[in-house]
C-alpha cells in the first residue's frame, strides 16, 4: 500500500529547484553528445558514411535505452534501502553512466564509441524514470503544472545549453565529454544529499514472480485508453523533434550550405535563440495552467507550433529559415515539455502498490522508441530523395501535428 508525503514549504522549493538543476544537466548532456559531439566524432571516423553510422548508434542505443527505462523503474518501485525508492538509482545510474561517457571521448574507431556510449546511455536511462517519479512520489497532482513547467524549462534550456556548449568546445572533445560526465555525477549526488528521501527499508518487501513482472509492462488500452493516447501523444511528437534534432548538424552542413566550422558555431547560435524562448514558455505555460487547472490545450498548441516551426526551413531554404525554426521550435518545444510531465503524471493508472515507476517508465519508452526509428526513417528517407533533407523536414512537420490530435480524446484531464 503506498503512502503519499507531499513536500511543503522550503523542502517543496528545494525539491523543485534540484529536478530542475539535474534535469537541467541531463537533457544538456542528451543534446551536446548527441547532437554534436556523437556526429563530429562519428563523421570523422568515416565522414563518407557518417549518415548511416549516425543512425546505427541511435537505433542500437534507444533499443537497449528502451528496455533499460521501464525495467528500472519498476525496480525502482521495489527497491528497499534507508535512501528510499528512487536515490539508489539515481546515484549509481550518475557515476555509471558518467565514468563509461568520458571513455568515449578516447575511442578511436566506430564500435568502440557505440559500446561505450551504449553503456552510458543505459546508466543514465536507468536513473531518469526514478527523478521523474519523484514528481509523482512528492507533488500533489494539483500542484504538478508548476513543477513540471520549473522542470520542463530547465529540460528544454538544457537541451539548448548542452548543444551551445558542445557547438563551441567541439574542437576539445575530451574536455566536452569530461565536463558534460562530471557535471551530471555531482549534480545527482548534491541531489539526493540535500533531498533526503523517506526511508523505504519498512514498506513491505513484494514478491518477486517473473511472469507477474513482465506481465505488469503491458497496460491495456481498452482499459486505460487515457494513457493510451498520452502515450501516443508523445511517441508521435518526439518521432518528427528527434528527426529534426539528430540531423540539424547534417541539415546546416549539407542543406543550407554552411561548412564544418560554421555549422558547429551556427548550431550553437541558434541554441541561444531557442534557449530564450523556449525559458519563457515553459514558465508561462507551466503557471497558466495550474492558474486555469488545463493541460490538454498547452500540449496541443506547443504541438501545432513545433510544426510551424518545421515548417520554416522548408519555406525558406536559408540560415534565415533556420533562425525562424530556432524561435518557433523554443517556443512550442518549451510550451509541450512543460505541461507534459503533468499530464503523463495524472494519467497514470490507478495503483495501491506504488506502480508509478514502472508506469511512468513505460510512457518514457515513448521518447526513446522514435529514438530507434526516427533516424532509420530518416537515413531511409535521405536514401529514397537521394539526399534531400526536405523529406526529413515534411515527415516531421506531419508527425508533430498527429501529436495535437492524440491528446484531444483524453477525458480525465482537461
Amino acid at each position: 500500500m503506498t503512502t503519499h508525503a507531499w513536500v511543503l514549504g522550503r523542502q517543496r522549493t528545494r525539491l523543485q529547484f534540484s529536478l530542475m538543476v539535474n534535469f537541467f544537466l541531463l537533457m544538456a548532456l542528451y543534446s551536446g553528445v548527441l547532437g554534436v559531439l556523437l556526429p563530429n566524432q562519428i563523421a570523422k571516423l568515416d565522414p563518407g558514411d557518417k549518415a548511416n553510422n549516425l543512425a546505427l548508434l541511435f537505433a542500437v542505443t534507444s533499443v537497449f535505452s528502451t528496455l533499460a527505462t521501464p525495467v528500472a523503474g519498476a525496480l525502482s518501485d521495489r527497491t528497499r534501502s534507508r535512501w528510499g525508492r528512487r536515490a539508489p538509482w539515481i546515484a549509481v545510474g550518475s557515476l555509471v553512466g558518467s565514468l563509461c561517457l568520458f571513455g568515449v571521448s578516447w575511442m578511436t574507431s566506430f564500435w568502440s564509441v557505440m559500446v561505450l556510449w551504449v553503456m552510458a546511455a543505459i546508466a543514465y536511462n536507468s536513473m531518469q524514470p526514478a527523478m521523474t517519479t519523484l514528481i509523482a512520489d512528492r507533488f500533489a497532482p494539483e500542484t504538478r503544472g508548476g513543477v513540471s513547467g520549473i522542470v520542463g524549462a530547465g529540460m528544454t534550456a538544457g537541451l539548448t545549453a548542452g548543444t551551445v556548449v558542445a557547438g563551441y568546445l567541439a574542437s576539445t572533445p575530451t574536455v566536452a565529454y569530461g565536463l558534460f560526465a562530471a557535471a551530471i555525477a555531482a549534480s545527482c549526488l548534491a541531489f539526493i544529499a540535500v533531498n533526503r528521501e523517506p526511508s523505504s527499508a519498512q514498506m513491505p518487501a513484494r514478491r518477486f514472480v517473473w511472469g507477474e513482472f513482465v506481465r505488469g509492462f503491458w497496460i491495456s488500452p481498452r482499459e486505460h485508453p487515457d494513457f493510451a493516447w498520452a502515450f501516443l501523444s508523445r511517441f508521435t511528437i518526439y518521432m518528427g523533434y528527434q528527426a529534426v534534432a539528430a540531423y540539424l548538424l547534417y541539415i546546416l552542413r549539407d542543406y543550407i550550405g554552411l561548412g564544418d566550422g560554421e555549422s558547429n558555431i551556427a548550431i550553437a547560435n541558434m541554441a541561444i535563440v531557442t534557449l530564450v524562448t523556449l525559458i519563457i514558455a515553459s514558465l508561462v505555460s507551466g503557471w497558466w495552467s495550474d492558474r486555469i487547472q488545463r493541460r490538454k490545450p498547452f500540449v496541443v498548441a506547443g504541438s501545432l507550433i513545433m510544426g510551424c516551426a518545421m515548417a520554416a526551413p522548408l519555406i525558406a531554404p536559408s540560415m534565415a529559415g533556420m533562425w525562424v525554426y530556432a524561435a518557433v521550435i523554443g517556443v512550442g518545444y518549451g510550451m509541450f515539455m512543460s505541461i507534459d510531465i503533468a499530464l503523463m503524471t495524472q494519467v497514470l493508472p490507478k495503483s495501491a502498490l506504488g506502480d508509478e515507476g514502472r508506469d511512468l517508465g513505460v510512457l518514457t519508452t515513448a521518447v526513446n522508441i522514435p529514438q530507434i526509428i526516427s533516424p532509420v526513417m530518416a537515413a531511409v528517407l535521405l536514401g529514397i530523395f537521394d539526399g534531400n533533407y526536405r523529406a526529413i523536414l515534411w515527415a516531421a512537420l506531419a508527425f508533430v501535428f498527429a501529436s495535437a490530435l492524440c491528446v484531444l480524446p483524453i477525458r480525465s484531464v482537461r
